[in-house]
């Protein structure tokens, strides 16, 4: 599950619900995902793949 970077509005819907649900990605967003919704996502030029951010203050050195 790779971590990307919504750089604008992305909606997924997971083929094996077809079509009965929805995950709305607003721009911005820098969330974990499944790896078929980061291909499509990225396939589409709605998000780039990042690193996990930091969320220890420590960790932001």
């Amino acid at each position: 599950m790779p971590w990307v970077h919504f750089t604008k509005d992305f909606d997924w819907y997971p083929p094996e619900l077809n079509g009965r649900f929805c995950l709305a990605y607003k721009a911005g967003t820098i969330t974990l995902v499944t790896t078929p919704c980061a291909v499509a996502a990225k396939a589409a030029r709605r998000a780039v793949a990042t690193r996990k951010p930091k969320d220890n203050a420590h960790e932001r050195r």
